[in-house]
């Protein structure tokens, strides 16, 4: 049989669990303003197969051509690209951190996490002004995943 004692002495540390809330928050929310900026500035390229008439005269063609370029534009763009890489690795850290965290603690974490550091990127990407009624809201946000973590360990 299992022993229960062994189980929680193999338990990463809290620390552990605090830098990988914090890190999946970072590359979810931090990310996201410089995706939003690459995006609004991209002008995509011309593709000459777009203007041919076997493209332009079929509507399944042209939605699924436009959409192809679209994603390959973006993708090919490194202002695009990066951020989106760093957002993508964020899910895989979350997938391995539900895992061995508690579900009803990992998804408010860093949920929350992610909504803090989008207010903080879009300040520093866009410099827009942080609103008092948004700090009350990071505060509020806070002080939820400081009860709900504090329901979990008492």
């Amino acid at each position: 049989m299992d022993d229960p004692s062994s189980a929680a002495e193999s338990a990463p540390s809290i620390i552990r669990y605090v830098l990988g809330f914090l890190l999946i928050g970072i590359a979810w929310g931090g990310t996201t303003p410089f995706i939003r900026a690459a995006a609004r500035t991209h002008t995509p390229t011309a593709h000459p197969i777009l203007e041919s008439p076997a493209v332009k005269n079929s509507w399944l063609k042209n939605k699924l051509y436009t959409a192809f370029f679209g994603v390959i534009d973006l993708l090919s763009n490194p202002r695009y690209a990066l951020p989106l890489v760093i957002n993508l690795t964020g899910s895989i850290w979350f997938f391995l951190l539900i895992g061995q965290a508690e579900l009803s603690l990992t998804v408010p974490i860093t949920n929350s996490m992610a909504f803090l550091f989008t207010v903080l990127a879009e300040w520093w990407v866009e410099r827009k002004v942080i609103s008092r009624d948004t700090w009350i809201g990071m505060t509020l946000s806070l002080c939820g995943i400081a009860l709900c973590v504090q329901s979990k360990s008492g």
